[in-house]
């Protein structure tokens, strides 16, 4: 089996510089562009982050693909394919990043074959670098995680995220998903701003569930094997094995955890992300 260590060292020393740029440019005045929604932001350091570590990783890896959130932006054509990819988040967090709230993170994961082979997670501000191999365990910065093992939903903090959506549907589902778990009860829910950050805590324990709908691959795709990797469980909202591609996700202390957020939380329908938006007309036909 091939081992990819360099990948992931070399993915780690570059996470690290770009994250220098992040952290110079948080205390800045920003220049704000909008995106797909009046909350879906994007600034100028999110472009030139996402250039510098694909120009970098080229440079290296020549024969290596990429799938990078403002890429796709730009109107690249998002596709997983069998080769080495890496999908990249410059900047997870962009609303928190333009207001200075302190949670942004560079979230990198690396995948062969259409599987994970490892996840890369810088929180910039905090200086918090959460990295997984699959086989070889989650660490924070190089200390052993572990998820809190939690079994009764009833105890449980959860996380989850409110997203750009501000279109009706997306906005009753989501408050009245947040309103039933609150009912159960659990012992509280937060929104740290980042979906990256957000499944990490999942693993450090701090949290015991994370749950979405409507993030985007480049967000979740490198933290999910660090939930996984610290003994988490991951898996759609559906109760479905796990799809980076589906826009749903739990993330979990524990399967019984896991399952009982399935039975509380709806999804509304989102467009998946490797879906060819120009062959897609309706997307109230997918559940």
């Amino acid at each position: 089996m091939a081992d990819w260590s360099d990948c992931l060292d070399f993915g780690v020393s570059i996470t690290k510089q770009a994250s220098q740029i992040v952290l110079a440019a948080f205390k800045q005045q920003k220049d704000v562009m909008l995106k797909s929604s009046p909350a879906d932001l994007v600034t100028e350091t999110d472009q030139r982050v996402e250039k510098i570590l694909i120009s970098a990783i080229r440079d290296k890896y020549p024969l290596h693909k990429f799938i990078g959130e403002e890429s796709v932006a730009a109107g690249e054509r998002l596709e997983l394919t069998d080769s080495p990819t890496w999908i990249i988040d410059p900047i997870d967090g962009t609303v928190n990043f333009v207001h200075r709230f302190p949670f942004v993170a560079i979230s990198i994961a690396f995948t062969v074959n259409k599987q994970t082979e490892f996840g890369i997670v810088y929180s910039c501000v905090e200086d918090k670098l959460f990295c997984a191999q699959r086989g070889k365990g989650a660490f924070l910065n190089g200390v052993p995680l572990q998820t809190s093992g939690q079994e009764d939903i009833n105890q449980c903090l959860v996380v989850t995220e409110i997203g750009a959506e501000r279109d009706d549907l997306a906005l009753s589902t989501m408050t009245s998903n947040i309103f039933r778990l609150l009912k159960l009860p659990v012992h509280g829910i937060r929104a740290v701003g980042t979906a990256a950050v957000d499944m990490c805590l999942v693993a450090t324990g701090g949290a015991d569930a994370y749950y979405h709908i409507g993030m985007h691959c480049w967000d979740i795709a490198a933290s999910a094997i660090i939930v996984q990797e610290a003994g988490g469980v991951v898996m759609d909202t559906n109760g479905s094995e796990f799809d980076m591609m589906s826009r749903r996700v739990i993330a979990a202390s524990s399967s019984a955890v896991a399952n009982q957020i399935v039975q509380v939380v709806h999804a509304f329908p989102c467009r998946r992300d490797d879906e060819d938006p120009s062959k897609c007309t309706c997307e109230a036909s997918h559940h």
